[in-house]
């Protein structure tokens, strides 16, 4: 397998390239965004520039490179996930994805129908089902998580019943890191109730594990560009093709009809018919070129240097007097997602202090306050490592974190 060579990767961003408060800047907040290749930059800037039109309407030549490039980013997508060119659906991004999603289940819901969810979910994953239970009468379940921060699944075969109509979970939590076995939960749900809607909310795990819908046996599937060296403001849902056809489209006007009339409308097929409205064809080049970036890289190499991330940062961490990690303690099956709490210290202290020493990383719920309940816990800082960062990073962030304890006088 080949090694990845951070400090070369890193040349191909330029954000990276500067000094935040005369420090080199140390970027360790890819949980919530990742930085932009100039390959990507590049893509979506020569689109502008050279092919910019609307979609699937004109016969023009500018519209006929500005489809061709939209569906080859349909197809580019497809490849990098295992699934069919028919099965994807350009979104702008995983909470546009999964609420389209609910809306378009929730007409096959009725009072007392289950939905299993997660206690570590991200609130995208938890607030459109908690609408739809409000609305159907339909009642939600949770997968509790163990002391050691994964799920505890020897709670399925009790959560799972002939009332269950969805389990929705996410692949890696954007909190703990955890990268929770979707296969097997999927596996064991199916085999209780062959009728149960598996949906995997996959923003962290595509970036950084290689994931194949038909290996992990899900109906549905939704992640983001920008958590993969894309842009912002495009996303993508997965759905098995045979799904999608009985599926209704929530969100209709131009682009996915066959033929409107005063009285009624013949809606396209799928992808189609879930993408009205002109599309982000710049952010789907964006898209297209971030994952050929990575997979020139190979997943199998990003996934084994996540891995050597997580076990050095880990390993670093700990030894910081005070610091209490967030999250298993066991790099197995872990993301370089470190959580962590400092003993006399807020979250927002910590961050500032940190980015006074060019270091960027995230303080506060993350998006995930059931889980922070769960925890007793009112937040956490956070970084998070991607396929830029090496451990001279790690080593940088663990000589801010113990000028920030110094300043507050919690160093001993």
């Amino acid at each position: 397998m080949n090694k990845l060579n951070s400090q070369k990767i890193k040349s191909d961003f330029p954000i990276l390239n500067q000094k935040i408060n005369r420090h080199d800047l140390v970027y360790l907040d890819n949980g919530a965004t990742t930085q932009k290749p100039n390959a990507v930059i590049n893509a979506i800037s020569n689109y502008y520039s050279h092919d910019n039109s609307n979609t699937h309407r004109s016969v023009h030549e500018l519209a006929s490179r500005a489809t061709i490039q939209y569906e080859h980013a349909r197809t580019i997508t497809a490849k990098f996930i295992g699934a069919k060119t028919e099965e994807i659906i350009f979104t702008s991004g995983t909470t546009d994805s999964l609420n389209k999603l609910v809306n378009s289940l929730k007409h096959q819901l009725k009072k007392g129908d289950e939905i299993v969810l997660t206690e570590m979910e991200h609130h995208s994953n938890i607030v459109p089902w908690q609408q739809v239970a409000k609305e159907t009468g339909a009642v939600i379940k949770w997968i509790p998580i163990t002391d050691d921060f994964r799920l505890d699944l020897t709670t399925i075969s009790k959560l799972i019943t002939t009332k269950t109509k969805i389990l929705s979970l996410t692949h890696v939590s954007n909190v703990l890191g955890t990268i929770n076995p979707v296969k097997e939960i999927i596996k064991e749900a199916k085999s209780i109730n062959q009728n149960v809607i598996a949906i995997v909310d996959a923003a962290q795990s595509v970036p950084h594990i290689s994931v194949n819908v038909t290996d992990l046996g899900c109906d549905f599937l939704a992640f983001s560009a920008h958590k993969a060296v894309g842009p912002m403001g495009v996303g993508v849902l997965f759905g098995k093709s045979q799904l999608l056809v009985n599926l209704e489209p929530n969100h209709t006007g131009g682009g996915m009809v066959l033929e409107v009339t005063k009285d009624n409308t013949t809606f396209n097929q799928a992808p189609y018919k879930f993408e009205a409205g002109t599309p982000n064809v710049a952010g789907a080049v964006g898209l297209a070129a971030a994952l050929t970036y990575l997979s020139k890289l190979t997943m199998n190499a990003i996934e084994q240097q996540m891995h050597d991330l997580t076990v050095y940062g880990l390993e670093q961490l700990n030894t910081v007097h005070g610091l209490n990690i967030i999250g298993s303690k066991d790099a197995k099956n872990r993301a370089p997602v470190f959580s962590f709490t400092i003993k006399g210290m807020h979250p927002h202290d910590i961050g500032e202090i940190l980015n006074s020493h060019g270091v960027a990383i995230r303080g506060g719920h993350h998006c995930a306050m059931p889980l922070f309940k769960r925890l007793k816990l009112n937040g956490a800082s956070r970084a998070s490592a991607y396929i830029y960062n090496s451990k001279e990073d790690i080593d940088q962030l663990i000589v801010a974190i113990k000028a920030a304890q110094k300043i507050f006088g919690v160093d001993k």
